[in-house]
């Protein structure tokens, strides 16, 4: 008998037409409390401007942790391979 412990097997995912069919938001809002971080994520519409939260996210501290690790991650790969993502400062709030 091995005492090796077994790799977890994959999680089977599910997703409904609709949700992988995806949102376009061009802004995020981030706010948190101490037990959990509420992230919205808004498509604004430039003519009339007008902005509406497509969809709300909450998550614990550590799942947000984890979620930065693999945005970090995902963005260092994105520009190893298509180059820097520039941020202009035009001193606009950041969301």
């Amino acid at each position: 008998m091995s005492d090796t412990p077994k790799p977890p097997e994959p999680l089977p995912i599910q997703i409904d037409d609709d949700v992988a069919n995806g949102r376009y938001v061009n802004m995020a809002l981030v706010n948190h409390t101490e037990t959990e971080f509420t992230l919205d994520f808004i498509h604004v519409q430039p003519h009339p401007v007008r902005a509406k939260v497509l969809s709300r996210v909450i998550l614990n501290p550590k799942h947000v942790k984890r979620l930065l690790k693999v945005l970090q991650e995902g963005v260092a790969n994105y520009e190893s391979r298509y180059g820097t993502i520039v941020l202009t400062d035009d001193g606009r709030p950041m969301h």
